[in-house]
C-alpha cells in the first residue's frame, strides 16, 4: 500500500457552512441529528469520506468493492499517523468488532476490544497535535465519536457535544471552560433551552448556574435553597467524575481533550 502521509485532512478542504441553519430533514440545527438523520450524517461525514475516497482512488479500489474492507483493515493495522485521522475513523465504520460484532469502539460499554479500538483511535491525535490535527478538528472528531456511541459516554457529555456539533461544523472552537459549562447545564436539565440557542455566543455564554437565573428567584426561599443545594451537589459530583482523567488546561484553552 502506498504511503499517503501528504494527504491534508478532508476537514480542511471541504467548504464549511457560512452559518448554522436548520436541517431540512430533522428540523434541528444541521448536524445535531447525527447519525440518525441522513442529512445530518451526510453533512458531518463528508469531511471523513473525502479522504477515504482519495485513498481508495490511490489504491485503485472502488467504494463498496471487495477490496475496501481489506484496505480498512490495513489502515487500522498500520503505524499511527501514516494515514489521515479521517481515514482511520472511516476504516472503523467499515469493520466489525471481533468480540461484539458492532462497529469498533461503538459496542457495549463492557466490550474490551471496543475500548482498545477507541484508545488506539485517539493515539493519532496525541501523536499528531498540533501540526497534523488542529484543535478544531479534534473537537469535531470527538463530537462525531461520542454521537456514534452515546451509550459509552455520560448523558451530559453526549448532550453537550450534540449541542456543539452544528457550531463546530462552521468553525467555532469551544474552550475547556465552555464545554464544561454546557455539560453542567445539560446535567441540570437545561438541554431543551440550550438547543434553542441559534448563535454560538449565546450557547457558550449560558449562565454557569442556570437554576439561579433571575426569573427563577421568585421561588420560596427555603425551596430555592434546597433545590440549589441538591442540583449543585449533583453537578459538582458528576463534573469531578467526568474530568477526573482529563488533562488540566486553562478554562479558556481550546477543548482538545474532552471526550
Amino acid at each position: 500500500m502506498a504511503d499517503h502521509r501528504p494527504f491534508p485532512p478532508g476537514a480542511r478542504r471541504v467548504a464549511r457552512p457560512a452559518a448554522v441553519s436548520p436541517c431540512p430533514s430533522c428540523g434541528d440545527l444541521a448536524g445535531r441529528g447525527y447519525p440518525a438523520c441522513r442529512f445530518c450524517a451526510e453533512l458531518v461525514d463528508q469531511y471523513w469520506l473525502l479522504d477515504w475516497q482519495e485513498l481508495l482512488a490511490a489504491e485503485q479500489l472502488a467504494e463498496g468493492g471487495a477490496g475496501e474492507r481489506e484496505l480498512a483493515e490495513l489502515v487500522l493495522a498500520d503505524e499511527v499517523g501514516r494515514h489521515p485521522w479521517t481515514c482511520t475513523d472511516w476504516a472503523m465504520t467499515l469493520l466489525a468488532c471481533s468480540r461484539c460484532g458492532e462497529e469498533p469502539a461503538t459496542g457495549p460499554a463492557d466490550c474490551v476490544r471496543c475500548a482498545m479500538a477507541d484508545g488506539l483511535r485517539w493515539s493519532w491525535d496525541h501523536a499528531g497535535y498540533p501540526t497534523a490535527i488542529t484543535a478544531g478538528e479534534h473537537a469535531l472528531r470527538v463530537a462525531r465519536a461520542v454521537l456514534r456511541a452515546p451509550h459509552r459516554h455520560r448523558a451530559a457529555t453526549v448532550g453537550a457535544w450534540r449541542l456543539l456539533l452544528p457550531f463546530l461544523l462552521v468553525g467555532e472552537l469551544p474552550t475547556v471552560g465552555e464545554v464544561r459549562r454546557i455539560r453542567a447545564a445539560v446535567l441540570a436539565g437545561a438541554y431543551a433551552e440550550l438547543a434553542g440557542c441559534m448563535a454560538y455566543g449565546e450557547l457558550a455564554s449560558y449562565p454557569e448556574l442556570p437554576w439561579r437565573r433571575p426569573e427563577r428567584a421568585a421561588r420560596a426561599d427555603h425551596q430555592g435553597k434546597a433545590q440549589y443545594a441538591k442540583v449543585a451537589e449533583v453537578v459538582e459530583v458528576a463534573e469531578v467524575a467526568e474530568v477526573a482523567d482529563e488533562p488540566r488546561p486553562a478554562p479558556d484553552e481550546p477543548a482538545v481533550d474532552l471526550a
